[in-house]
């Protein structure tokens, strides 16, 4: 049985308890490896190695830390296989996911900040006849990364490159639910050569890991991706304390279908927008609204394609629908399932736990649920299930979309299809979500903000606005020789 290990001071160490936490196979429901089970000690040795670190990483010269990101990303790409094995076996995603998706984008986001700290500029205002102005961008200090289970590399990466190539040095936390790729960057970190303390990753549970990273008065920025419930406890302990905060949180994304869309390119991408990854993504569109010249047109194509996504063992290159992450997270998943029952909806395919022949005879599997005939104002549709279940809706006019579409706690994401420009432009202004995808979906360009209103978090990640988030600007004001 593996044990993993703690990344601290640039070291592979055993927790200092000596304890450990099972780490599930998802698509078997066995344990595959024990993970550190940290507590403060570790979080207090790892913050200490990154306070020796950072005077030294804080004033390197932004090409060296260029260089050593790239380095990382070349090493991600050589490993390229192995970390997406490695995620698609801790996580249940279809390996064909990991391939294509998960582990290159890590790639990407090192790439992306290693070039990005290159052209990140500074500005100079002129006070005419007066004075000169001059902002400096200087690292915040030590960063407290703490990263969720549903892309456990890829939403990894995005938040410790930019904190590293910002000159910050991290305590971070990946997910005890899917530690296997961060700590396998772990390893290509030593063989990259970053120095000693400039990255720390501690394993273990969120209420000892995760709540000692966010109260340890020596780390002044966080950056965390997960619940809403999580993150305003976390601003809770934070905010008195003054800390930065970057919240990315929940999710209960609409998908808006107007009639006159291009069908077969909507349907394509709204069943991928519904259950890639099992539904298990932030951005997922998990509230269906479909104009109703368009609802049972789109029913029946829809719901015939969803009976086509069949559950299989993630390892199997043909999956496109694999094992959900956990078995807590299934248990819930299907008692929502229930719910959506109790409240009246119809099931019109799917909701049934799945059993996977062979060695995935004890896997986690839901089959894709597609329901109808529940009220916009329902718990099943306010509430984020964050699995692969979506609901449909009918709407007669834009104003009732509008209000559908609006009136969940949430705002992260949404999705709007339709041919008509003008329209699409108005919807998209007033609609609540911080990030709109026009007869499109999950198509990212890594230069612009990431993030949410309302209750979906606080902050945005991505561009240039994350590597700012790590750092403090700083204004000098020069008086003129020649001034009064």
């Amino acid at each position: 049985m593996q044990h993993l290990k703690n990344y601290i001071n640039g070291e592979l160490i055993a927790p200092l308890g000596t304890q450990y936490i099972d780490n599930y196979n998802p698509a078997t429901g066995k344990v595959y490896s024990l993970i550190p089970d940290s507590d403060e000690k570790d979080v207090q040795l790892a913050y200490e190695a990154a306070a020796a670190a950072f005077p030294a990483w804080s004033l390197s010269p932004k090409e060296e830390r260029s260089k050593l990101l790239m380095r990382i990303a070349d090493l991600i790409d050589k490993n390229h296989e192995k970390l997406s094995r490695a995620e698609s076996a801790d996580n249940g995603k279809p390996i064909q996911l990991a391939r294509t998706v998960d582990i290159p984008r890590a790639a990407a986001n090192f790439r992306f900040y290693a070039t990005g700290i290159l052209h990140l500029s500074e500005e100079a205002n002129i006070m005419e006849n007066t004075a000169v102005n001059y902002t400096l961008n200087e690292p915040s200090g030590i960063a407290g990364c703490i990263s969720p289970w549903n892309l456990p590399l890829y939403l990894f990466t995005w938040k410790i490159a930019p904190a590293l190539a910002a000159g910050c040095t991290v305590v971070a936390k990946p997910s005890e639910i899917t530690p296997m790729t961060a700590y396998l960057l772990s390893e290509l970190c030593i063989e990259a050569g970053l120095p000693k303390g400039v990255l720390n990753i501690v394993h273990g549970y969120g209420h000892k890991v995760g709540a000692a990273i966010t109260a340890h008065p020596g780390i002044p920025v966080i950056s965390f991706t997960g619940g809403t419930k999580t993150g305003a406890e976390i601003a809770r302990v934070a905010a008195p304390m003054f800390k930065k905060l970057s919240l990315e949180l929940g999710g209960k994304n609409p998908n808006i279908i107007f009639a006159d869309c291009d069908f077969e390119q909507m349907l394509k991408t709204t069943l991928h927008s519904s259950f890639s990854n099992q539904g298990e993504i932030c951005l997922c569109g998990s509230r269906i609204f479909i104009e109703r010249p368009l609802y049972e047109q789109f029913k029946k194509a829809f719901v015939e394609k969803t009976k086509e996504l069949k559950a299989g063992n993630p390892a199997d290159d043909k999956t496109r629908h694999g094992a959900i992450a956990s078995k807590q997270h299934k248990e819930k998943i299907l008692s929502y399932i229930a719910l959506a029952k109790e409240e009246g909806g119809t099931i019109l395919c799917g909701g049934q736990e799945v059993k996977v022949p062979g060695e995935c005879a004890e896997g986690w599997f839901i089959e894709p649920t597609v329901i109808e005939g529940l009220s916009y104002t329902c718990r099943t549709n306010q509430e984020e299930i964050f699995g692969p279940v979506v609901t449909l809706t009918p709407f007669d006019t834009e104003e009732e979309a509008l209000m559908y579409a609006n009136s969940t706690q949430y705002g992260l994401a949404g999705i709007i299809w339709t041919q008509n420009l003008t329209r699409a432009h108005r919807v998209a202004q007033r609609l609540q979500s911080g990030i709109i995808w026009i007869n499109c979906w999950l198509l990212r360009d890594l230069r612009t903000p990431f993030g949410g209103m309302k209750k979906s978090g606080v902050g945005r990640e991505g561009g240039f606005e994350a590597l700012r988030f790590f750092m403090e600007p700083k204004n000098v004001c020069i008086k003129l020789a020649n001034s009064q």
